[in-house]
């Protein structure tokens, strides 16, 4: 298999914190220093949030503006892609950062639960975030976590809401959602396939322990991966994972397992249809 496999590097999200892992970056300076460590190891996509002095996840559009310009900065080439998840923000202002025209944004376009709360994505939000998308550029990555968000981004793009060919990506491993299941895994791929193409790029990103093995998934069936602190902050049951750039390493190992060679951030940049940019 010689197709190039993207890197994905979810650095911080919402929920980890030093006190579980040292290496979580939470400042802005951290961030973006864990990023481009992790651009070196090779991911060429960063799935960024943000936290606010206390350390808590917010949508803050000021806070996203300077993380998103010290990785342009930093990491040349590398696409930014901003979270609208609802951990940081209510109602419409998950979608503030929007107006910066990050070569990315998170968009999931339906409801599922969490360990402990709903995750709530009403129809109304969901067609809010992909218009403003849509209005400044930003192309949406698809978050599937059940099989129906593959079928209402379909929908979404039949009908204009969702512009190009989505990008989705499975999410498994939630407490309370979608298990990792192999069955279920191939046929989200089928499902991918049958409505997008056979050439529709899709990503897995799993959580915990099991993040190694959605990355071991998706590189052998041709897919690409998702990595990173927000999503696991250990290397296994003994050791904690010293930074993201260590799991990125992680997944590029896998790569070269299954012989395919990392995307570089142009590779990256075509596969998705992204704008070119001069690094």
């Amino acid at each position: 298999m010689t197709k190039p496999c993207i890197i994905c590097v979810a650095i911080t999200g919402s929920l980890p914190t030093k006190d579980n892992n040292p290496a979580v970056p939470i400042t802005v300076a951290e961030q973006i220093e864990s990023t481009q460590e992790a651009f070196e190891a090779g991911a060429t996509i960063a799935h960024c949030h943000v936290r606010d002095d206390a350390g808590k996840p917010t949508s803050d559009p000021e806070r996203f503006a300077a993380l998103k310009q010290g990785l342009e900065k930093h990491c040349p080439g590398m696409i930014v892609q901003l979270s609208t998840g609802g951990r940081s923000g209510a109602g419409r202002e998950r979608g503030g950062m929007l107006r910066l025209s990050p070569d990315m944004a998170s968009l999931a376009v339906g409801s599922n639960n969490f360990p402990t709360r709903v995750y709530e994505n009403a129809p109304d939000l969901v067609d809010f975030l992909a218009a403003e998308m849509i209005a400044h550029d930003v192309k949406p990555e698809i978050e599937a976590f059940d099989l129906s968000h593959i079928l209402q981004a379909a929908a979404m793009h039949k009908d204009g809401r969702i512009r190009d060919t989505p990008y989705v990506q499975f999410v498994m491993g939630v407490k309370n959602a979608m298990p990792v299941d192999r069955d279920v895994f191939d046929y989200y791929i089928h499902t991918v396939k049958r409505l997008f193409g056979e050439d529709a790029p899709w990503c897995a990103a799993g959580i915990g322990s099991n993040q190694i093995v959605l990355n071991e998934w998706a590189i052998s069936s041709g897919g690409h991966a998702r990595t990173g602190l927000e999503d696991n902050v250990r290397l296994d049951r003994e050791r904690l994972a010293p930074s993201n750039a260590a799991l990125v390493r992680r997944a590029a190992e896998l790569c070269e397992k299954y012989e395919r060679p990392v995307a570089s951030w142009q590779q990256a940049r075509n596969i998705l249809g992204l704008r070119e940019v001069a690094a």
